[in-house]
């Protein structure tokens, strides 16, 4: 039996609700039918906004959002996207799809949305192919409340007081999509525009993200590492507040990728295993920051991350539109958990994307709305948001898998708030049911307060416009309490939450 011992006299570190963040980028129908259809809608909706989908979101905790992109952030113009909807301007997103992008989603309706989620603003700012001076002045558009162009265009808008950006990044994949820079070139480029990037209400300063790695491109956070820091002030930590990271799981890899939904056992461990890859990937790039901040003051924010697989049939190529199984919640629990580990260094996370594209929380088709999988594991997890990082550590857990793509049978974490500890499990064998034993070091009495579980007798399962609670969160009951020990049996191929005190 495996054994995992928690120790809840050791608090480690804040567990920031931003790990939780998400990512709508203009792709395919994550804005537009995903998040917003507009005023003059039949589907029911709050200034644009589809109610179905943000009453969704909120139940979740969605703590922060990221806009425009993506690949479409660096060919992004945000005077496109202000005034009056009839005279914006029309384009064709040469990114994603080929299809016209109307600019009816802009600045305001960001915004807007973020307003009625109730969430913290993530804006990302077009350095590919965008100017110092544009860049300067959107952030003077959305913040500045005195008497200037871009705050008197604001009000001429018809939106008098400023916005809150909360976080600012400059430049998204500079390495790839957003200039195909190498990473001296855009680390100068990095400390030029950030200096533009002004904070004009020090109560409401804005955090700013620089552009980090893809996957384990090390040379390069080596380097903006060394670039940023080079002859700048300890106080200013490199100009940045958080440096990027990207990793996406594709199972069969990136030409081929895999269905979302038909897949063999060995595709079921590779993705685990390209998954759990995460930890290691924070880890090293985390050795590399802290041979220059020590101190941690600069976070990692993982802005990017999840599954990608071939499209579903019959759908748009570029509009990256895939259906997501229990395979994905696993996905979604492990990625999770290793954050929550890694809360010290790991300050922000966005899963892509929202609604509609890659690994989704939700699905839309017109009228109708489902809840995936991945949804209702980010519900279970909701609780460690804001919480405290328990001191935690598993034992005799046995390997399981296949030739290279072995994994450990279970992972977890365990956070405190409010005085409940709350601990997430999943058991990654896809066949073969596990054991746990739970001992807390306080030789405390505890009782349950909930648990939850999202699993199913199928690793295939998934939620359709016709059955759209094929897959859901479900009480789970398969564990006993006594005194400071738990004992649980984890189901094959399951996402599980504990909540005691």
């Amino acid at each position: 039996m495996a054994k995992l011992v928690i120790n809840d006299a050791k608090e480690l570190s804040t567990i920031a609700p931003e790990i939780y963040g998400h990512f709508s980028e203009h792709l395919g129908r994550c804005i537009y039918e995903g998040l917003y259809v507009g005023e003059h809608s039949d589907i029911p909706n709050t200034n644009g906004m589809r109610t179905d989908v943000v009453e969704a979101l909120k139940a979740i905790n969605i703590p922060v959002l990221r806009w425009p992109g993506g690949c479409f952030a660096d060919e992004y113009h945000w005077r496109d996207g202000i005034g009056d909807k009839a005279t914006r301007k029309k384009m064709i997103n040469t990114h994603w799809g080929g299809v016209v992008e109307d600019n009816s989603f802009g600045t305001y309706e960001f915004m807007e949305l973020c307003r009625q989620l109730g969430c913290k603003t993530y804006v990302n700012g077009n350095l590919g192919s965008g100017t110092v001076q544009e860049m300067s002045e959107w952030v003077e558009y959305m913040t500045f409340e005195g008497v200037s162009p871009m705050a008197d265009l604001r009000k001429a808008n018809g939106h008098e007081a400023p916005w809150k950006v909360d976080y600012f990044g400059v430049g998204n994949e500079n390495w790839g999509c957003g200039g195909n820079m190498t990473p001296d070139y855009y680390a100068n480029e990095y400390r030029r525009y950030q200096t533009y990037v002004r904070n004009y209400n020090a109560d409401q300063p804005i955090k700013k993200i620089c552009c980090g790695p893809n996957v384990d491109d090390y040379h390069w956070t080596e380097r903006v590492m060394k670039t940023c820091f080079e002859h700048t002030p300890a106080e200013h930590h490199g100009f940045m507040d958080l440096i990027s990271l990207h990793h996406y799981v594709f199972p069969e890899g990136w030409d081929i990728k895999g269905s979302a939904t038909d897949f063999n056992e060995e595709g079921w461990y590779k993705t685990m295993s390209k998954a759990l890859f995460m930890d290691t990937l924070i880890r090293r790039h985390s050795a590399i920051i802290d041979q220059y901040d020590p101190d941690k003051k600069v976070g990692l924010a993982v802005d990017e991350w999840g599954t990608w697989y071939t499209v579903e049939p019959g759908t748009n190529p570029g509009f990256l539109y895939q259906q997501n199984t229990l395979r994905d919640a696993l996905v979604a629990g492990v990625t999770l958990n290793i954050f929550n580990k890694h809360s010290d260094r790991v300050r922000l996370a966005c899963i892509a994307q929202l609604v509609n594209v890659l690994q989704s929380v939700i699905l839309t088709e017109g009228e109708q709305m489902i809840k995936t999988p991945t949804y209702h594991v980010f519900h279970m997890y909701r609780h460690h948001q804001g919480a405290q990082l328990l001191a935690s550590e598993l034992s005799d857990v046995s390997e399981i898998g296949m030739d290279e793509w072995k994994v450990p049978a279970v992972n977890e974490s365990v956070s405190r708030k409010d005085g409940i500890i709350t601990i997430t499990l999943n058991n990654l064998s896809a066949t073969e049911e596990n054991r746990l034993e739970i001992t807390l070091t306080e030789k405390n009495a505890y009782e349950l307060v909930e648990a939850n579980i999202v699993t199913a007798d199928d690793v295939h399962t998934h939620n359709t416009f016709e059955a759209p609670e094929n897959l859901t969160e479900t009480k789970f009951t398969a564990l006993q309490i006594n005194g400071n020990r738990l004992t649980v049996t984890l189901p094959a191929a399951s996402v599980v939450e504990i909540r005691i005190k």
